[in-house]
């Protein structure tokens, strides 16, 4: 995004949370960003367009942010999914997005009622896609369930707890109580085997995305778990593992550099040579080279 273009969303957001949404005017936001009026009309056509444009901005780095946890760290982990989670909600407050949510949700613009729809959808669908890691396609059909009901738990907790505790948000008390009580949920709904919200008639609503349309820190997580698994019992298990641990490592940049592609691709090299990832892991293998690949290109 042009620096220019992102000074006004900066400016807007400001004005945003100090005035309110409906309360700030394209004069308002002309006058704090310091540009003119035509300047404004090429970036935005309307100030609901630049409110959208300024959603998607918050939420494309917070969705970077989210994913970046998984690097190194087993998907199916709930820990790394309640880290998740926190970092989300610290996020909408830091940002103050729950309010401004809540000020421009009954506005009547197709666009907007659109764009609120559609990312309400992408919460479930990641939140669903999170759940399978964790809980295991054997409880599939019943996690579209479990998947409404945490966010619903996860909302109305968020409301009430902040309304009898001075508007005070303890953000980890809220998300670990939510999830425990979703622990329990998904047994009881998978024993009972009740389904209320069918997979296929969310499929329609929320179309799957495949794993090439995950964001590549996820799905690079996902290729070397399953190559772990794939790869268990094998004799020489330990020195294999250590060398997936070691690429996840380099690409999550806490070494406090940027990935590295020299070690990468010097690790990937060890691992070919290894006949027991040929046999047991091949195409994990070059799933996980495709996407490092793709990762490094972007890197570039």
């Amino acid at each position: 995004m042009k620096d220019r273009k992102l000074h006004v969303l900066t400016c807007a957001h400001k004005l945003f949370i100090e005035k309110g949404f409906q309360a700030t005017s394209i004069q308002d936001i002309l006058d704090e960003s310091g540009i003119a009026k035509g300047t404004l009309y090429n970036y935005f056509s309307s100030k609901n367009e630049l409110l959208i444009a300024l959603f998607k901005t918050l939420y494309k780095n917070m969705e970077k942010e989210r994913n970046d946890l998984l690097i190194g760290q087993d998907p199916s982990d709930i820990n790394i999914f309640i880290k998740q989670f926190e970092l989300q909600m610290e996020t909408n407050r830091a940002n103050k997005l729950i309010s401004l949510f809540e000020e421009v949700i009954f506005i009547n613009d197709s666009e907007l009622k659109d764009f609120i729809q559609k990312s309400q959808l992408r919460m479930l669908r990641w939140v669903h896609q999170r759940f399978l890691e964790i809980f295991g396609e054997e409880k599939r059909e019943y996690l579209w369930d479990c998947a409404i009901m945490y966010l619903g738990i996860l909302n109305h907790g968020i409301r009430y707890y902040t309304l009898t505790h001075d508007k005070k948000l303890d953000i980890h008390r809220v998300v670990q109580y939510s999830v425990n009580r979703l622990v329990k949920i998904v047994e009881d709904v998978a024993q009972s085997g009740e389904v209320l919200v069918e997979a296929e008639s969310m499929a329609r609503w929320v179309p799957h995305e495949g794993d090439k349309e995950l964001p590549l820190p996820h799905a690079i997580s996902h290729a070397v778990s399953d190559l772990k698994k794939n790869l268990s019992g094998c004799v020489d298990y330990e020195r294999l593992a250590e060398l997936l641990d070691f690429i996840q490592q380099e690409l999550s940049g806490k070494n406090g550099t940027a990935p590295r592609r020299f070690l990468v691709e010097s690790a990937m090299d060890s691992l070919k040579g290894n006949k027991d990832l040929a046999s047991k892991g091949g195409s994990d293998f070059k799933k996980l080279q495709e996407l490092l690949e793709r990762y490094m290109k972007s890197h570039d």
